[in-house]
């Protein structure tokens, strides 16, 4: 797998450096190889940059995603706060580095995909509020959705750039008496469903059955022999000609959910699937 090898090598890089500061000469020295092994993996920094996006953002948004569908009404919020912090905590080297240089660093494909990702948390959260309130917080999700998100940015930075203790239990525990008392109370909104329509940012990408084909191709090409390999391989048949059922499916994808691998593909094939 020598494209997570460059990627793992460069983020050391980046995580002294900056993006813009490192280039790929000091990324193919300090992985010990040449430039035409670089390029043949990834054509720019920019690309490279972009892996290690698409590498963070599908480990976050897909353990936040199976935590929102998977975790009974009770302890559903705590297990949200719980998931974020710790995937963000685990790859902590490059959510500081994301927090820290997308605003004025990225170009404009790269903010792009960030706010393809944005969009998916976002639907994530709302989910997760119909789940948890209903109709009382009917005319104030939005809001409540933004709070949530400035709650899980703001308290990253304590973490990420002030180095204050993490103990995720009371992280959580915290954040959620907050969350319950802002839906028990807020009663003025100012976000609206036509507000939200007009901030929307254009996906570039809508992930198609094809799409997910091609995902699946991918991944097993990349992977050696393993349960997970031959769990998608199995997927991949099931795409294309749909002979199992329900709880056969949920076992396949139950098989690659936790390879730090498989989570994306797992994640769009739950949503194919509706699970």
């Amino acid at each position: 797998m020598k494209k997570l090898f460059i990627m793992e090598k460069a983020l050391e890089l980046f995580a002294k450096q900056g993006f813009e500061a490192t280039s790929v000469q000091q990324i193919t020295e300090h992985c010990g190889i040449s430039k035409g092994a670089f390029y043949l993996s990834f054509k720019s920094k920019d690309e490279l940059i972009l892996a290690l996006i698409e590498h963070f953002m599908n480990q976050l948004i897909s353990n936040i995603d199976y935590a929102v569908r998977n975790t009974n009404k009770d302890e559903l919020l705590y297990t949200f706060y719980y998931t974020t912090f710790h995937t963000s905590y685990q790859h902590s080297d490059f959510a500081r580095l994301l927090m820290k240089e997308q605003s004025h660093t990225f170009n404009q494909d790269l903010l792009v995909k960030l706010h393809h990702y944005d969009r998916i948390l976002e639907n994530t959260i709302l989910v997760m509020l119909d789940q948890l309130y209903g109709e009382q917080v009917s005319e104030t999700k939005y809001d409540l959705m933004y709070c949530i998100k400035g709650f899980m940015n703001t308290y990253s930075q304590l973490f990420f750039f002030y180095h204050v203790p993490l103990d995720l239990e009371l992280l959580a525990q915290s954040l959620v008496e907050k969350t319950n008392l802002l839906a028990e109370h807020t009663t003025v909104p100012f976000i609206s469903e036509e507000l939200m329509e007009m901030v929307k940012t254009p996906l570039k990408e809508e992930i198609s059955k094809e799409r997910i084909m091609e995902l699946l191709e991918q991944k097993i090409e990349e992977m050696d022999e393993s349960v997970e390999m031959e769990s998608m391989l199995l997927l991949k048949q099931q795409l294309a000609e749909p002979t199992y059922g329900p709880v056969i499916i949920r076992g396949l994808l139950e098989n690659i959910r936790n390879h730090p691998h498989c989570k994306w593909i797992s994640f769009l094939l739950r949503r194919y699937y509706d699970f």
